[in-house]
């Protein structure tokens, strides 16, 4: 079946990406809408309200990706190791100064990167705004006016793990380096530990237990993110003329490259899957606020507004590109794949988080 499903993929790819990415964003837009997840909100939550139910919600839906992601590589339909996230090059300060950046960015912004791109989808003229601003100074840090600068500031905090004889920076490289197990069962007991300990931290909680919108908001994000793994996997072809990077959910450089497809739109033959995930998100987010009759068209509220929005923008374009991912990207996608770098971001974006709603209270 997994055979037959390659072949007919390797057919035409570039279809495949596209039709698949806009299927996955709209089912992820949708999700994101009708049960109200969002990273930011969360930290809110748990920070206003003392309510993690929301939080618990985010580690679920990478607890699910977690198992979606060892069940694929079981199966043949995707290394992680081929993707960017378990690289041997280890950029501590990226992920750390990255996820804290970000992480201010979202609460000054009012939500993350698939937060706004829902809110865009119902008619929030702010988000529109904020996702061209996280788009231009996503590019900018990648290879323009600040490129330099990133490629310097990183460069002074990277090891390369490779010197202390790891493969990559996952869990199960560091258990194996540690303990002199074998890769493959170093990698088994990594999945277990973790997939363990997260579940166990989750469903312990009463309070979640007992709030299946919660429950349905990280499982359906956790599948989706396995999705887009399961798809963009069963297209790697070496011998393609254009390769498809194996990749999932992930939002801060798509968001630039969704800006540089509309302004080329000629110059490209088809539309990338992370491309067309973005697009998805936002015609997902649009069906989910139709069906709760909620269309409505929204704009700042002062000048005040729009600069705050305008910097958080800022912050989570830089932030996210550091970090080599968002909330989504590293906090989902980047943590399925058990890599060490998207736990560190994960930590640095609630901090970030924390640290931006108490900034946000003392200048209220």
């Amino acid at each position: 079946m997994i055979d037959v499903l390659r072949d007919s993929i390797l057919e035409n790819p570039a279809s495949y990406m596209m039709f698949g990415g806009l299927l996955i964003g709209t089912l992820l837009g949708f999700v994101v809408y009708r049960t109200n997840f969002c990273a930011m909100g969360s930290v809110s939550d748990l920070v206003n309200f003392g309510d993690w139910r929301r939080f618990r919600s985010w580690v679920l839906a990478g607890a699910t990706a977690i198992i979606g992601v060892f069940i694929l590589n079981k199966m043949g339909v995707m290394n992680p190791r081929d993707s960017i996230f378990l690289t041997p090059m280890f950029t501590w300060i990226g992920f750390v100064s990255g996820g804290f950046i970000f992480g201010v960015g979202m609460v000054l912004s009012a939500g993350c990167v698939s937060r706004n791109l829902v809110r865009a989808g119902s008619g929030d003229l702010r988000s529109v705004l904020v996702l061209v601003v996280i788009g231009i100074f996503a590019f900018m840090t990648i290879g323009g006016l600040l490129g330099p600068l990133r490629v310097w500031f990183v460069g002074i905090g990277t090891t390369d793990l490779s010197d202390a004889g790891m493969a990559g920076q996952g869990l199960g490289d560091l258990l194996g380096a540690l303990t002199g197990l074998e890769v493959a069962q170093a990698n088994l007991y990594a999945f277990i530990g973790m997939a363990g300990l997260m579940l166990g931290y989750i469903f312990m909680n009463k309070k979640f237990r007992a709030s299946p919108v919660h429950i349905i908001a990280g499982v359906s994000i956790g599948l989706l993110a396995t999705a887009g793994w399961m798809l963009t996997g069963l297209a790697q072809d070496d011998f393609a003329d254009v390769p498809v990077a194996l990749t999932s959910l992930t939002f801060v450089q798509p968001s630039g490259a969704t800006v540089d497809y509309l302004m080329r739109f000629t110059a490209y033959s088809t539309m990338a899957f992370p491309v067309a995930v973005v697009f998805g998100t936002i015609l997902g987010g649009f069906l989910g606020a139709a069906s709760k009759k909620e269309l409505q068209l929204r704009t700042f509220n002062g000048e005040a507004d729009t600069a705050r929005n305008i910097v958080g923008a800022a912050m989570m374009g830089i932030g996210g590109v550091l970090a080599l991912g968002c909330t989504i990207g590293q906090g989902v996608t980047g943590v399925s794949t058990l890599a060490m770098g998207s736990f560190i971001t994960f930590a640095f974006l609630v901090i970030g988080g924390v640290v931006g709603m108490k900034v946000m209270e003392w200048t209220a």
